[in-house]
C-alpha cells in the first residue's frame, strides 16, 4: 500500500485528466476509467483488513477527483455500500456480494440523503414480508454504471437500508438529469411509489440519529473532491507561470485538509471546514481562469470546465450547514 497514492496519482495524470475534456463534452464515462480503478484495487479501499489508512485514503480521493471530477464522483458512491455490507450481520449477503464489490467486479450505487431531511424525502412502511418505499431520491449517481444499489427509507426515528438492484418498473422510476457539470456521473431523480422491498434484501436497520453520526466519516471524505479539483488548478495555475497564486493556493488546502481531518473528532467543525474546501475549490478554478485569459471560454478548456465543476462542489453531497457555511463565507 505504500505506493497507493502515486498509483493513484498516475492513473489520475495519464489517464484521467487527458479524457476528462472528452468525458465532459460527450457526458459519458468511459466503462474503462472504472476498468482501471477496478485493476488498481480501489474498489475495495473502505472494506475492512484493506490496509489503508486515513491519509491514503484522502490522497486517493483527491487525486482522482483532480483528474476526472465525474470519473471519481461516480466510483466515490460504491464504498458507501462495502462499508454498509462488512458491517451488516446478514452474513448471507455479506458472502454473496461483498468479495465482488470489493474487487469491482459489482460496482455499487447509494440513495439514502433522501433520509436525512426532516420530514424525509424517502419513507418506509412495514407490510408482510418486507417494506414498501414512497418518495424521491433527488440525485442518485452512476446509474448507468452500477450493478447494485444501496436504497435507504426512513420510518420515523428508524433508517431501513436495502440492497436492490438498478431496474426500473411501474413502482420504481428514474428519471435522468441534466446538469451543469459531470453530466458524466449519469445522475437520476429516483421516483419510488409504493416500491416493494423483501426483508431478505434488507441488510441494516438503525436508528435516525445512528445514522446521521455514522456519517460523519463519508461527510469528511465527500470534502475530498473539492480539495482535488483546487489541486489541479494549483498545477495548471503554476504552468501558466504564476507560482505564487498556485503556493498560496496549496497553503489554504493544507490548512482545510487538516481542518476536514479535526472534524472527525469533533463533527460540528466539519460543515464549516467542508464549505471552506468548496469555497477554495471555486475560487482556485476562477484563478486558473484568470491565469488562462480569454482561452478559458473557449469550449473543451479546461479552466472553463474546471468552473463549472467547482461550481457542482458548491451543492454536491452538501447539507443545510454548508449551505450557511458558504454564504457566510461570501458575506465576508
Amino acid at each position: 500500500m505504500a505506493d497507493l497514492v502515486s498509483r493513484a496519482r498516475a492513473l489520475a495524470d495519464d489517464l484521467l485528466f487527458p479524457a476528462a475534456a472528452e468525458v465532459d463534452r460527450l457526458g459519458v464515462v468511459p466503462r474503462s476509467h472504472f476498468d482501471a480503478l477496478a485493476e488498481e484495487g480501489f474498489y475495495g479501499l473502505a472494506a475492512p483488513g484493506s490496509g489503508v489508512d486515513l491519509d491514503q485514503l484522502v490522497g486517493v480521493l483527491e487525486a482522482l477527483a483532480g483528474g476526472c471530477l465525474s470519473t471519481a464522483f461516480t466510483w466515490l458512491q460504491h464504498h458507501g455500500l462495502v462499508a454498509g455490507l462488512a458491517a451488516t450481520d446478514r452474513e448471507d449477503l455479506r458472502e454473496r456480494y461483498l468479495p465482488d464489490l470489493i474487487s469491482g467486479r459489482l460496482r455499487a450505487g447509494v440513495a439514502y440523503a433522501g433520509v436525512i431531511p426532516t420530514p424525509p424525502r424517502v419513507r418506509v412502511q412495514r407490510v408482510d414480508g418486507g417494506y414498501r418505499f414512497d418518495g424521491e431520491a433527488p440525485f442518485v449517481s452512476g446509474w448507468d454504471a452500477i450493478d447494485l444499489l444501496q436504497l435507504s427509507g426512513r420510518d420515523g426515528d428508524t433508517v431501513v437500508n436495502a440492497l436492490v438492484s438498478p431496474i426500473v418498473g411501474h413502482s420504481l422510476v428514474a428519471e435522468p438529469l441534466t446538469l451543469m457539470a459531470a453530466q458524466g456521473t449519469a445522475t437520476v431523480r429516483l421516483k419510488l411509489d409504493n416500491h416493494f422491498i423483501p426483508d431478505e434484501s434488507v441488510f441494516a436497520q438503525v436508528s435516525y440519529d445512528k445514522f446521521v453520526a455514522g456519517n460523519t466519516f463519508a461527510s469528511r471524505l465527500n470534502g475530498c473532491a473539492p480539495l482535488g479539483l483546487a489541486e489541479r488548478c494549483a498545477r495548471l495555475i503554476e504552468a501558466a507561470g504564476e507560482e505564487e497564486t498556485a503556493t498560496a493556493v496549496r497553503s489554504e488546502q493544507d490548512e482545510i485538509r487538516r481542518r476536514l481531518n479535526a472534524g472527525l473528532a469533533d463533527p460540528t467543525t466539519l460543515p464549516a471546514a467542508r464549505a471552506a474546501g468548496a469555497d477554495l475549490a471555486y475560487r482556485s478554478a476562477g484563478a486558473l481562469a484568470a491565469a488562462t485569459g480569454s482561452r478559458a471560454v473557449l469550449a473543451g478548456a479546461h479552466a472553463g470546465r474546471l468552473v463549472r465543476e467547482a461550481t457542482f462542489l458548491l451543492v454536491a453531497a452538501s447539507r443545510p450547514e454548508i449551505r450557511a457555511g458558504l454564504l457566510e463565507l461570501a458575506r465576508r
